[in-house]
């Protein structure tokens, strides 16, 4: 009996201790959990400093905005970013590397690509009216990285070429090259960050923006919207919300010379799943494909505002960006038919840095982490601007994010009040992830929750600044 008694009496010292070291615990994860954590920062952006600081930047812009009208120089230039696999060593002046994993989905978990599907690239077209000079870069990638622009941007001004003068985008290919960017969020969705595969980006946007600038020649200039909605849908509250249907264009003749188009359309480029391991543009290789053989040298694709918007696809594998993609080149020949060109246009252009809020990676619904460990798992960039455009009567936006389609039929149909045709797209060579409307920050969904990285008034914050820089461009 006094053997039992001793037992229990050791059990019940082993029991006190086990829950003095599990409340121990718990009380170091509580702790840890307030001490790494904020509540999510919901004041209103038209009381926020970096609200009153881009006032001040806007209204400096006032004083400095000058619009270009005169005759039209046009240049074009294509370059490759196919990379060669399986060598035995990277060398990236060739393009040449070992292995590289493919960009967009994080269940890839950084695989290698298998091979290449279709060959992806940078393109370029300048456009020079007057004095005023500015190129539109769009390239087969998930997004233009911050740190491969930043250092283009470095190359570029040692020729002359500023970073205001250059209008970035990528075509949001969700099977095409990674390995672009350092972080623990780029390594989730871009595999191992690899420093040749990034010299070898740099070198090959620079070069394209470059040789398009040297094949400036005098040229015609047109523009115009169709209507595409059979090819997206809003895919966080389906038929429920709004969604961008417009495919957006601006094409260029060389007198006596080379075509080239510049498209825009807002459908995620995820026509192909994570279980594609080949390089590939997707629906955007495809439209420009098609386009290059049946109607204009140079096709460059420019992923509009895709935030909320899916594509709607036939059939399976491969067939499915086929189908968008031709079917939207298609429909764009048949509009250039009866485009109007012009030989003399106005030019205008802004870009603002964008003053930021606090990054806000969330946790809970309604905590998130401080600012400095946030910043562990992905660097903040410093690069992040907004810029817009006047081409004529055709306005062109750019974002560092994926923008909202609900947010650029809101700026669109302002400015068409104005008399103006709009575009708004994303990924301009820095990253900010998603720009929703603040109505869905709280939905149980991978824009808002895990994308949502500045707060739910970063929409707002963000739709109020293009507002402002439009109106410049539009006076």
């Amino acid at each position: 009996m006094a053997e039992k008694k001793s037992i229990r009496s050791k059990l019940w010292k082993v029991a006190k201790i086990l829950a003095l070291v599990v409340g121990i615990v718990i009380v170091l994860i509580v702790s840890a959990f307030y001490i790494l954590t904020d509540p999510v920062n919901d004041t209103p952006f038209y009381e926020t400093q970096y609200f009153r600081k881009s006032c001040v930047m806007v209204d400096s812009l006032k004083k400095i905005t000058t619009v270009s009208e005169d005759s039209i120089q046009a240049g074009f230039s294509k370059v490759s970013i196919t990379p060669s696999l399986n060598n035995s060593a990277d060398h990236f002046q060739e393009g040449k590397f070992v292995q590289v994993p493919l960009a967009g989905f994080g269940k890839r978990e950084g695989k290698p690509a298998t091979g290449i599907h279709d060959s992806v690239f940078v393109k370029a077209v300048a456009v020079k009216v007057g004095a005023k000079r500015v190129v539109f870069v769009g390239a087969d990638l998930l997004i233009m990285p911050p740190n491969i622009i930043d250092t283009v941007s470095l190359i570029l001004e040692k020729q002359g070429i500023n970073r205001e003068e250059v209008f970035y985008s990528a075509t949001h290919s969700h099977s095409s090259i990674g390995a672009w960017i350092p972080g623990f969020l780029g390594k989730q969705f871009a595999g191992e960050s690899n420093e040749s595969v990034q010299k070898w980006l740099v070198q090959q946007i620079s070069t394209a923006v470059i040789k398009a600038i040297a094949d400036l020649r005098p040229a015609h200039l047109g523009y115009g919207i169709f209507n595409a909605e059979k090819y997206t849908r809003n895919r966080l509250i389906d038929t429920l919300g709004v969604k961008n249907n417009d495919f957006c264009y601006v094409a260029l003749q060389q007198i006596k010379g080379k075509k080239a188009v510049i498209g825009s359309f807002s459908a995620h480029s995820t026509t192909m799943n994570a279980s594609n391991m080949e390089v590939s543009a997707d629906y955007p290789g495809f439209w420009a494909r098609k386009m290059e053989k049946t109607s204009v040298d140079l096709a460059v694709f420019f992923a509009g505002s895709v935030g909320s918007q899916s594509p709607v696809a036939e059939g399976e594998g491969f067939e499915k960006p086929r189908f968008i993609g031709e079917s939207l080149a298609d429909s764009l020949n048949t509009h250039l038919n009866y485009t109007h060109f012009l030989d003399k246009i106005q030019l205008t252009t802004v870009t603002v840095k964008i003053p930021l809020p606090e990054f806000q990676v969330r946790i809970s619904r309604h905590r998130c982490l401080i600012p400095w460990a946030g910043s562990k798992l992905s660097p903040v960039p410093d690069n992040s601007c907004v810029q817009a455009l006047r081409l004529g009567d055709m306005v062109w936006i750019t974002t560092p994010a994926d923008f909202s389609g609900e947010y650029a039929v809101q700026i669109k149909n302002n400015l068409a009040v104005k008399g103006f045709q709009a575009n708004v797209s994303s990924f301009n060579g820095s990253y900010l992830g998603y720009i929703i409307p603040g109505r869905y920050y709280n939905m149980d969904q991978y824009e808002s929750q895990t994308m949502g990285w500045y707060g739910p008034a970063m929409g707002d914050y963000t739709v109020d600044l293009i507002r402002k820089i439009s109106d410049l461009v539009t006076l």
